[in-house]
């Protein structure tokens, strides 16, 4: 087996054949996963024949990048000129996959890609001043993507929208060879020795966008590499920033509108903290929509529970940098407020309150009427955490600022809310919270807080009348319908008990 695995390495093949059909023709790198797999699940018959292994090596690799270099034999046994065709030549060696579900398979193919893969990384972390040239970016490139590139295979516990934490995470069992690949592209990225003119024909834009679906991996170590290489190629890349932005955005669009399935939200969200943190000041248009169009609609899905610390954290970055878009952000909240789900209103309430630090008065002011009376419903909940979280905002002395500028308008808003549960909220804690806001209230304004406890017992005596009037008016009714002779099939209407 072990001579079938290194017949696989390409064979030297004479000058006229060379790279620029690739370069002619770079969609060939999308293809280029698809063929190396067609190249594995065929090797078995076509390993008979000498002209089948130099066209399946070339389908992998342009025959001018490939090194008749013994791939095993280590770094430090070449002299310096020779170990850029012994890093292709070992690039090569690991471009063959194999089948991790059977541990006792292939073993020693296993073990030897993987001490390949220890040795081009180790390659790249020191490779001191030597440039790294177009063959070798093409052919990390390609290892990359016939390594990494794949479709994950159905995800049935995704039905459930990832509302159950509890749930185990999945881990794909070829990970030791993965977790070499993703160290070895990290650190070919962040290289000084690979320049940035040079490998963006390269990692171009379909390379990033096949890097963008591994997003998707259900397994969270995957994922954090992923991160922090989609971090680097967008620090690197200044070319291809508008892209991975727009892309990023798609994502986004599909999750929250089509499917509400994806397991990388989380970590597609914490990149763009990062890349909102550096936007420059004034904001762009773009930059605004994206929080409209994109960050607000992200707390409508049931699963935003998984997601909600990267999320607050991207819509408080754009508040910080332009407190205007504060107002714009509370009426997107309210818009979406969970009615029915207690849990996403504790966190929304938390995410309110980070804004509403750093809201300015004036935006304040244009969403306070909408704003109090939701915090009113959320009050008089019967589910003590949210009613406390509600009731938690009167101890942030920033909130309390903006409310005594303007108790002429909140107050009247708030008193009934706060007067029903004084009245009888099951809840001791919320009780206790509910007098503390009473007393904060009246000592803020004595006679506007009576004025309010006035219009709020007349308004509760009109109510009490009206609801007298309406039981004194079905007993009349009842009384009219008792005295009607029975006929027929007549309905009766039966008093009760």
């Amino acid at each position: 087996m072990l001579k079938q695995f290194l017949s696989r390495l390409p064979r030297k093949t004479p000058k006229s054949d060379s790279d620029e059909s690739y370069r002619a023709d770079p969609s060939r790198s999308d293809d280029s996963p698809r063929a190396a797999g067609r190249h594995n699940r065929t090797h078995g018959v076509a390993a008979a024949s000498n002209a089948a292994k130099r066209t399946s090596s070339s389908a992998v690799f342009p025959a001018s990048t490939v090194s008749v270099i013994e791939p095993l034999v280590p770094f430090k046994d070449v002299p310096s000129s020779e170990k850029m065709n012994l890093f292709v030549s070992k690039l090569s060696l690991c471009c063959v996959s194999f089948d991790f579900t059977d541990p006792g398979k292939d073993t020693v193919e296993k073990e030897v890609k993987r001490r390949t893969l220890v040795e081009l990384v180790d390659f790249v972390s020191s490779c001191g001043s030597t440039r790294f040239g177009e063959p070798a970016i093409l052919a990390v490139c390609r290892m990359c993507a016939i390594n990494l590139f794949r479709v994950f295979p159905p995800n049935y516990r995704s039905n459930r929208g990832g509302e159950n934490d509890d749930d185990e995470p999945s881990f794909d069992p070829a990970w030791p060879h993965l977790q070499l690949v993703y160290e070895l592209l990290l650190k070919f990225i962040t290289s000084n020795c690979l320049d940035a003119k040079v490998a963006k024909k390269y990692i171009d834009h379909s390379f990033i966008l096949r890097l963008l679906e591994l997003f998707d991996s259900e397994d969270p170590r995957e994922r954090d590499c992923l991160k922090t290489i989609m971090h680097r190629v967008y620090g690197k890349f200044m070319v291809h920033r508008p892209y991975i932005r727009k892309s990023i955005n798609n994502v986004f669009f599909k999750f929250v509108f089509e499917t509400e399935r994806h397991n990388g939200i989380a970590e597609l969200l914490e990149i763009f903290g990062s890349i909102i943190s550096g936007f420059a000041l004034p904001l762009k248009e773009e930059h605004k929509i994206f929080l409209w169009r994109v960050l607000i609609p992200l707390h409508k899905p049931k699963s935003m529970g998984v997601y909600f610390q990267q999320l607050s954290y991207c819509v408080t970055q754009f508040v910080e940098k332009e407190p205007k878009l504060g107002s714009i952000v509370i009426r997107g909240m309210l818009k979406y407020w969970p009615i029915t789900n207690s849990q996403k209103e504790v966190m929304f309430l938390g995410e309110l309150e980070e804004i509403l630090e750093t809201i300015n008065m004036v935006e304040f002011q244009r969403v306070m009427v909408p704003l109090f009376w939701r915090m009113g419903c959320c009050i008089n909940s019967m589910h003590f955490q949210v009613a406390e979280r509600a009731l938690f905002l009167w101890n942030n002395d920033h909130i309390v600022n903006l409310i005594a500028h303007n108790r002429q308008v909140i107050l009247p808003i708030m008193f009934p809310a706060l007067e029903k549960n004084s009245q009888g909220h099951w809840s001791q804690a919320v009780l206790n919270l509910t007098h503390n806001v009473r007393k904060m209230f009246a000592e803020m304004d004595e006679k506007l807080f009576l004025a309010c406890h006035s219009q709020f017992k007349e308004e509760e005596a009109m109510l009490n009348a009206a609801e007298e009037k309406r039981k004194e008016a079905w007993k009349q009714l009842e009384h009219a319908a008792s005295l009607q002779p029975v006929i027929g099939n007549t309905a009766v209407l039966v008093s009760p008990i």
